[in-house]
């Protein structure tokens, strides 16, 4: 078990949730129910995976849920070009938001993979 608040990369993801929920402060109040919910869920499924797989009984687990996480940056990352598309967002907004959440899926990929290599090193940990 890791203790998520500890890890960076929870840190990080932590720091670009409170970010996105103030861009959708500044969202037209009609996508209230729509793009607005999905940059939110999104974006707070990125540390809650972290942590909910933080938490699990194997390091196979957390591989999962860290997995789920990188799908949910990379659901946000698309959201917030959507935003910018359609004229809801500024360019220079959206691309900050995306450079960290590359950022963020950079360290997740890393994360993976040193778990990945421990698993390698001692197979009983495997369960």
């Amino acid at each position: 078990m890791h203790q998520f608040e500890k890890l960076k990369i929870w840190q990080k993801a932590m720091d670009l949730t409170e970010k996105i929920y103030l861009l959708c402060n500044d969202l037209p109040s009609d996508e209230k129910y729509n793009l607005i919910l999905q940059l939110k869920k999104s974006a707070t499924s990125i540390p809650s995976n972290i942590s909910e797989g933080s938490g699990r009984n194997s390091d196979l687990e957390f591989l999962h849920f860290l997995s789920i996480a990188n799908g949910s940056t990379y659901e946000l990352i698309t959201q917030l070009h959507i935003c910018e598309r359609v004229g809801i967002a500024k360019g220079e907004n959206t691309k900050s938001l995306i450079n960290e959440l590359v950022e963020i899926s950079n360290m997740n990929f890393s994360f993976q993979k040193t778990i990945k290599e421990k698993l390698k090193k001692s197979p009983n940990l495997n369960t």
